[in-house]
């Protein structure tokens, strides 16, 4: 599994978290369908001035073959700000668990074991 976090700086952006709503409003259906993907979380920080998601992938390859929604950098005014990939050791929560155990590795499947 593969995470990914991207985020915006607003400073100078005519946009805030709050007009960026209804951005989130429109585009959270379409993440919804997108093979591949376990989770999306939009994530703003109003003291900083940031915004942008924090999204699990399946795979690597997942993520590299998606055919992804809009992107905000239009609306926004400048491309992404940071980017960053992690590998996930582990996961908790009932949308994600199951995918990978605390030891990193995926269980067996029910009745395998």
């Amino acid at each position: 599994m593969r995470a990914m976090i991207a985020w915006w700086d607003l400073t100078e952006a005519a946009e805030t978290a709050e007009t960026l709503q209804d951005f989130v409003a429109a585009e959270e259906k379409h993440w919804a369908e997108i093979p591949g993907l376990l989770l999306k979380v939009w994530i703003s920080d109003p003291d900083t001035r940031r915004w942008g998601a924090v999204l699990l992938w399946e795979s690597q390859e997942a993520a590299r073959d998606a055919v992804l929604p809009g992107s905000p950098a239009v609306r926004i005014g400048h491309p992404v700000d940071f980017r960053a990939w992690f590998d996930v050791v582990a996961t908790t929560g009932p949308g994600v668990a199951g995918h990978l155990s605390a030891s990193g590795r995926r269980p067996a499947p029910p009745g395998t074991e």
